[in-house]
């Protein structure tokens, strides 16, 4: 049996409507920014619970761009977490700050214990990650960052969908920053990125910065790049909103049967808590496993298509010796990156698919 991890080609089958709308913005020749972006931009805000959201060309720029507004550059410190994706950490470092790590706890999630004794005195802001589609402890997050007169800027990249007690995850801090990346919950046919916030100023700023620094054609404020989205993916992005609530759902049934089915390993399979009031995007579904390095080509040996993210935490690449961590600084991220293995969880598997990989990981360890 085919568990397949890429899911674009069942999603994207029938193009039609998507071309359909592609010959109206063909028509209307508003290819830059325009009505299109406008109008997902006014539909994304409204479906997080953000008053406003500025839509980007990537989700590291979305990172960047957040980052930026809220005034974040060079002899900062910025906390974050040392288990998630590269651009977390090099938004941070293009935005000409200092990336400072803390450990992750057995959610993938940063640790929140860890944060206060990172704090310094050039430390701005915390960036907490909603690693795979899950989200850290954001209220405590909030009162470590109000304690220490600190910023949060949230990297939601992989969580559209998510919630914590029915608040969007992005929506707790300053700013918060999506990616809408193939393989994310929201995705477009490339890439593409959203910043939301609902201090009014820094949308302002953000919507400049994106477009040059312009304040119209003949009028620039300030520097800025282009960071903008392009209006046929913000076409693409919108009929994708629409079933992102139905894909969440499809993905928390699928996490439920594979947490179901590895509780039975107890003594091998180690899937993270599931705390109440949080609900999951699972753009990602990981687990801790015995013998991974032997797993991992068995379960693509049989049709499951098993991947890792990440086997090298972000303190121990080359991008980070300058910043002098060392093996042994973060042992719960270096421990999980020795043993996870993310399982596909999309909305296009079903039931029988799960109970496959089940009874697939169940035949490994029985030999």
């Amino acid at each position: 049996m085919n568990v397949p991890f890429n899911y674009l080609p069942q999603q994207f089958a029938d193009p039609e409507p998507y071309i359909a709308e592609w010959r109206n913005l063909a028509a209307s020749s508003e290819f830059t920014i325009g009505p299109f972006v406008e109008a997902f931009e006014a539909k994304f805000a409204r479906y997080v619970g953000a008053r406003h959201c500025v839509s980007t060309n990537n989700g590291t720029d979305a990172l960047i761009l957040a980052l930026k507004s809220v005034g974040i550059g060079p002899g900062d410190e910025v906390i974050t977490v040392c288990n998630t994706f590269y651009a977390t950490a090099g938004a941070i470092a293009a935005a000409g700050a200092k990336p400072v790590f803390v450990d992750c706890d057995d959610r993938f999630q940063i640790d929140t214990g860890k944060i206060p004794a990172a704090v310094t005195p050039k430390t701005r802001a915390i960036l907490p990650v909603h690693w795979a589609g899950a989200s850290p402890d954001m209220d405590r997050i909030m009162t470590i960052a109000a304690a220490h007169g600190l910023l949060v800027v949230e990297d939601a990249c992989p969580a559209v969908g998510a919630y914590v007690n029915n608040r969007h995850a992005g929506t707790f801090g300053n700013v918060g920053a999506f990616s809408m990346h193939p393989l994310k919950p929201l995705n477009v046919m490339g890439d593409g990125g959203m910043v939301v916030t609902d201090d009014g100023g820094l949308a302002e700023w953000m919507r400049k910065y994106r477009n040059h620094g312009m304040v119209d054609r003949n009028h620039i404020e300030f520097w800025g790049v282009n960071m903008r989205l392009q209006p046929f993916q913000a076409i693409v992005g919108s009929r994708v909103l629409d079933t992102v609530a139905d894909l969440v759902r499809a993905r928390n049934a699928n996490a439920t049967q594979l947490d179901a089915g590895l509780k039975t390993l107890p003594e091998f399979a180690r899937a993270p808590e599931r705390r109440a009031g949080h609900l999951e995007a699972f753009q990602l579904y990981l687990a801790c496993f015995q013998q991974r390095d032997e797993l991992l080509p068995f379960l693509i040996s049989q049709g499951i298509e098993a991947k890792v993210h990440y086997p090298i935490p972000l303190h121990l690449q080359q991008a980070a010796r300058d910043l002098g961590y060392k093996r042994g600084d973060f042992p719960v991220a270096e421990r999980q990156a020795d043993e996870l293995i993310t399982l596909p969880v999309h909305q296009f598997i079903g039931p029988e698919q799960i109970d496959f990989v089940i009874e697939t990981i169940r035949a490994f360890y029985a030999d």
